[in-house]
C-alpha cells in the first residue's frame, strides 16, 4: 500500500484527533424530532446531508487540496453557511483538525494558516490543505469529505438510538455509490475552481431544515454532541 494511500486511511479514521467524534452532523436533532428511527430513516437522513452540505465540503476540499485560495474558499464557505451556529462548528472543528495535521504532517502552509486565522478556517477548507501536505489528490480528499459527511450521523445514531452497530455500518456501506458520486462532482467543481479562479463554481446545495435545527440544537441545555 502507497504512503499516500496510508495517509488518506489515517485522515478518514474516526479516531484521528480532530473532534468530530464530539459532533452528530444534526442526527441528534433529527433523533429527537422522530426523522431518524432506524436504519431507514438513518440511510434517508445520510443521503440527504451528502448531496447538500456533503457536496459543498467534498467540493471545498478538493479546491483547498489543488492549491485554490484557501482565504477565497473560507469566505466561499461562509456564504454557504447561513446558521452561526453550524459556522461556530465549522471554524472549531478547522481549528482542532489544524492542530493535529500540524503535528502529523508540518507543512509551512499549514503553520501559516495557524499564524494568520487564529479563529480557524472552515473544517473542509483545512481538511482540503492537510490533505494537500499528506501528498494526496483532491479526489482523495473529496472521497474523504464525502465519507465524513455521513459517518458522523452514523456513528451518532448507534449512540443514540441504541442501533446495531452492523446496521450502522451496512448504511454506510449502500451510500458507497453515492458517495462516490459526490467525490466525482466536487472534484470536477475543485479542477474549475483552479482553472478559472472562482469560487462561483462550488457547489452550493443547501439543507435548509439542517440549517434550522442546528441552530436550535445550540440552544439546547442539556445535549450529548455539540452539534
Amino acid at each position: 500500500m502507497s504512503t499516500r494511500r496510508t495517509a488518506l486511511l489515517l485522515l478518514a479514521d474516526g479516531r484521528f484527533p480532530a473532534g468530530a467524534h464530539a459532533h452528530s452532523g444534526g442526527a441528534e436533532a433529527a433523533v429527537r424530532a422522530g426523522r431518524i428511527d432506524g436504519p431507514a430513516t438513518l440511510a434517508a437522513f445520510c443521503r440527504g446531508r451528502l448531496h447538500t452540505t456533503g457536496l459543498v465540503a467534498a467540493a471545498l476540499a478538493a479546491a483547498a487540496c489543488a492549491g485554490c485560495d484557501p482565504y477565497a474558499l473560507d469566505a466561499a464557505a461562509d456564504a454557504r453557511t447561513p446558521t452561526p451556529a453550524l459556522r461556530d462548528t465549522a471554524r472549531k472543528l478547522g481549528r482542532q483538525l489544524l492542530r493535529a495535521a500540524r503535528a502529523t504532517w508540518p507543512a509551512p502552509e499549514l503553520h501559516a494558516v495557524a499564524a494568520t486565522r487564529p479563529r480557524g478556517l472552515h473544517q473542509p477548507v483545512v481538511l482540503g490543505l492537510t490533505a494537500r501536505a499528506a501528498g494526496l489528490t483532491p479526489h482523495d480528499v473529496a472521497q474523504a469529505a464525502a465519507y465524513d459527511t455521513v459517518s458522523s450521523p452514523a456513528t451518532a445514531a448507534v449512540r443514540l438510538l441504541s442501533l446495531d452497530p452492523f446496521d450502522a455500518t451496512a448504511v454506510l456501506a449502500g451510500l458507497a455509490d453515492a458517495m462516490d458520486a459526490v467525490a466525482a462532482q466536487a472534484t470536477a467543481a475543485a479542477e474549475a475552481v483552479l482553472a478559472t479562479g472562482s469560487t462561483d463554481h462550488l457547489p452550493a446545495a443547501s439543507a435548509p431544515l439542517l440549517d434550522i435545527t442546528a441552530q436550535q440544537h445550540a440552544a439546547w441545555p442539556v445535549r450529548l454532541f455539540a452539534s
